[in-house]
């Protein structure tokens, strides 16, 4: 019987792998850059998208980038023009004038088939290649703008891997990025005019659907609807591969259940900024309350069902708006029930 041959990569000591690493990505880094010098230098209108993927990635990495890229290359706002879902425009202002909403074009199960379609075809979730039916999507979205051109999430995917590959640490990420808070538009549905938590339980990997998850969050949310009013922000789409849970049926305001899709996120994000905090999942929409100024206390069940280079970067990203304490991630099993 012969032993497996040792690879290349056992061979190479992890610093050095480490340095040439970030080597490569300084190398890559300058090349995307003058490309994007490129882009910058037309007079197109630049059709930032279309944004398909996870609310983290978006918050986290995606409108921060296109912030960069706006400051970095003095972009008029007016030449700029993002796609993405469920009324974000929000997230891009005031360096994106312009917004076009993908639910416009596609139906929820239509986006569904898409997204499945997207991930077979990509072996994930992120948006690493630029697919035909993207193309169609924004020709069908901008067939008014005469002169555009592409600005597809591939690029960023493609700067910022050194970082999740832990080639770089965040300081790699943060030469290409710039962090704001985040303003909402107005809320279209009465809220409690007490301070009010809002809450947000979903299945996902670090928090699976397991009968002592769904225990905790019943006993979560029965806890915090004693103490004052709770608004639910459990929509009922189902538009990727995270499971809801509808809260709502412990007793405390419901999300509307007549909002279109186009407007989800875009209500979604105003509950949350009028909200005293917000209390759910551990996962990328739990970043969206702290940069609204808003506290979120954010639970995993399985430490070893989340990335720790999202939650080094969302810390990094909090530290530079003065926001550190607004994200407080803790296990479920480890909680003290009466410490909200």
């Amino acid at each position: 019987m012969t032993s497996d041959p040792i690879s290349l990569r056992q061979l190479v000591p992890r610093a050095v792998r480490r340095g040439l690493g970030a080597q490569v990505a300084r190398i890559r880094g300058a090349r995307l850059e003058r490309q994007l010098a490129r882009l910058a230098s037309g007079n197109e209108t630049i059709v930032a998208g279309p944004w398909l993927g996870e609310v983290g990635f978006e918050l986290l990495y995606w409108v921060p980038f296109l912030r960069w890229f706006t400051e970095r290359f003095g972009i008029d706002p007016q030449r700029m023009l993002v796609v993405s879902r469920g009324g974000t425009r929000s997230w891009y202002q005031p360096f994106a004038a312009s917004y076009r909403d993908i639910f416009d074009q596609l139906t929820p199960a239509e986006y569904r088939r898409k997204h499945d379609e997207r991930v077979a075809a990509n072996g994930e979730q992120k948006q690493r290649k630029v697919l035909a039916f993207e193309h169609d999507l924004l020709r069908e979205l901008t067939r008014d703008i005469r002169s555009r051109t592409m600005l597809h999430p591939a690029t960023m995917y493609e700067l910022f891997n050194p970082f999740w590959w832990m080639h770089t640490d965040d300081k790699w990420v943060l030469n290409y990025v710039r962090y704001r808070r985040l303003e909402a538009g107005a809320a279209v549905v009465d809220l409690p005019r007490q301070p009010y938590t809002a809450v947000k339980f979903y299945f996902n990997d670090c928090f699976p659907a397991t009968e002592e998850n769904r225990a905790f969050v019943r006993r979560t949310v029965e806890q915090l609807a004693a103490r004052g009013p709770v608004v639910s922000l459990t929509t009922g789409l189902q538009l990727d591969d995270h499971g809801g849970i509808d809260a709502s049926t412990f007793g405390v305001q419901p999300f509307p259940a007549d909002v279109p899709p186009r407007d989800n996120l875009a209500l979604q994000t105003a509950i949350v900024a009028r909200a005293a905090s917000f209390v759910g999942t551990y996962g990328g929409f739990s970043y969206l309350a702290p940069f609204l100024g808003v506290r979120s206390i954010a639970y995993y069940g399985d430490p070893n069902g989340f990335s720790r280079r999202h939650l080094l970067m969302v810390r990094s990203a909090l530290h530079t708006i003065g926001a550190d304490d607004l994200l407080d991630v803790r296990a479920s099993c480890l909680t003290n029930r009466e410490n909200f």
